[in-house]
């Protein structure tokens, strides 16, 4: 195998020789197996129980540059040159701007421009319930912000996090729960038990394990490619074309799955994404989970598939542009995401495609779906309908992502004249667009978002988790306001 060419380290060529895998590759997965191990001791260790938060910033930012030198060699500058003169201008030109120049830089550094922007120049009342949330009330210092974008924990693979959820999680307060006080004004913090989260992280590298394998024998058997050979597309039939453009598709989604769920992996093993307890009282470790496979293949909306494949690219996207655009933001989201991932034609060839897939599909569900929610049988139809037009339509918009270049996905495209564009147009010419009256009623919606908010806190963290072995929280409020009434 010819040797690849790499800016990193060489030190592992001849694994990547024997495993006729290119070495970029190689120290990927090297470097996240190392960051597994070092979660691992950097929880055990170097617990916020034990250490201060200053250590803790200092190790996770320099074992992260580490990995980035290892793998990227001196293109590892551009983490420290990206981050170091995004911090300046945040420092220099104030938190009422910090936001603007941003929008041409990495997920963390633009997400924590807006949340400095929206926490220290905004009033309350102008913020969604979720910003007002991530708002960041002070200047993160520079171990903060180092430590936050260049962690040993993220800075290969990620996923996303928000700033005020690593803070906490460094600090050592992940797992405080909070009640309100007998006066309403007071705060009772109590702690449960720190719960383990080796259990998530043995079922995420199983998941690991599992897409490796996939991946290396299955998916190099169906390349995306074949659906442009010249006589597949001369003498296949529809069904097969369609059926071949699935399964292909399906067998290169684990590489995916790898990578995103081995990343989570290792955030959990460091102690990073406890989200609280479920209503059966297990501890949840998807804070930062960037993708659901089962809810991804059973997929029977396009708004389904995308809500889970991604989480946190989409969420990031809706945080920065969609819920701040004034003017259609669905189609500058797209576009957006599509700037972000990269320079290929492919990319923007599959954004633009979604986003007439995206508007068709909604005005489809908004006009249709009514009609097939009873009896049972009707509507176990109309998913089984459902699921199989969303697989093929997602299969459809995804091909130029993977083929990159123009001319092979427009022969793509051209091989399917171009049916599922068609439709999708024709969808979106002639049924009726029902306005979402987004924008308006301002207030009325952060209302109902506030109750929401506070349903889905209660749901998550709250009920269940006051429910069992918290009773001590209960047993506190209530002497406090025994308290409060011998006072009075």
């Amino acid at each position: 195998m010819a040797t690849t060419s790499t800016t990193g380290s060489t030190l592992l060529q001849p694994l990547s020789n024997a495993v006729q895998l290119p070495i970029d590759q190689v120290n990927f997965v090297v470097c996240q197996l190392f960051a597994l191990l070092a979660a691992i001791w950097f929880r055990t260790y170097l617990h916020s129980s034990k250490t201060s938060s200053f250590i803790r910033h200092v190790v996770a930012t320099l074992l992260g540059l580490y990995l980035a030198l290892f793998c990227f060699g001196w293109y590892a500058l551009h983490f420290l040159v990206q981050s170091g003169i995004s911090y300046c201008i945040m420092i220099i030109i104030g938190a009422e701007n910090t936001h603007n120049p941003m929008m041409i830089i990495t997920q963390k550094i633009t997400s924590l421009a807006y949340e400095i922007h929206d926490g220290m120049f905004r009033k309350d009342e102008e913020l969604t319930p979720s910003q007002r949330d991530l708002a960041v009330r002070r200047m993160p210092s520079l171990l903060e912000y180092l430590s936050y974008n260049c962690n040993f924990m993220g800075i290969l693979a990620g996923p996303l996090c928000s700033y005020k959820d690593y803070i906490t999680f460094i600090e050592g307060r992940s797992y405080q729960l909070t009640q309100a006080g007998a006066s309403g004004r007071e705060e009772l913090h109590c702690e449960r038990a720190e719960p383990s989260p080796n259990t998530a992280v043995i079922q995420k590298l199983l998941v690991c394990g599992l897409s490796l394998f996939f991946h290396l024998t299955v998916s190099n058997t169906l390349p995306v490619e074949y659906n442009i050979d010249e006589h597949f597309r001369a003498t296949a039939s529809w069904p097969t074309k369609v059926t071949y453009l699935y399964v292909s598709l399906l067998a290169a989604r684990p590489k995916y799955y790898f990578a995103w769920t081995l990343a989570d992996a290792i955030n959990n093993a460091a102690g990073f994404g406890f989200r609280g307890y479920d209503r059966n009282g297990e501890a949840r470790w998807d804070l930062i989970s960037n993708l659901r496979i089962q809810q991804i293949e059973m997929s029977t909306s396009f708004k389904m598939f995308l809500d889970n494949w991604n989480i946190q690219t989409a969420l990031w996207l809706k945080r920065v542009c969609y819920e701040r655009a004034s003017l259609s933001p669905t189609i500058q989201t797209f576009i957006l995401s599509a700037i972000w991932h990269g320079v290929y034609p492919g990319y923007y060839l599959t954004f633009l495609t979604g986003v007439v897939m995206t508007l068709a599909a909604r005005a489809v569900r908004n006009n249709v779906r009514h009609y097939f929610t009873e009896p049972p049988q009707l509507k176990l139809l109309y998913d089984v309908i459902t699921w199989t037009v969303t697989q093929i339509t997602i299969s459809y918009t995804v091909v130029p992502f993977v083929l990159l270049s123009v001319k092979p996905s427009l022969m793509f495209y051209g091989s399917w004249y171009y049916c599922l564009h068609i439709v999708g147009i024709l969808v979106l010419l002639l049924l009726p667009v029902k306005n979402t009256q987004r924008g308006k009623n301002t207030q009325e919606n952060v209302q109902l978002s506030r109750s929401k908010k506070f349903d889905e806190r209660e749901n998550s963290l709250g009920r269940n988790s006051f429910s069992t072995t918290n009773n001590v929280c209960s047993q506190n409020q209530e002497v406090a306001s025994r308290h409060s009434t011998l006072k009075q």
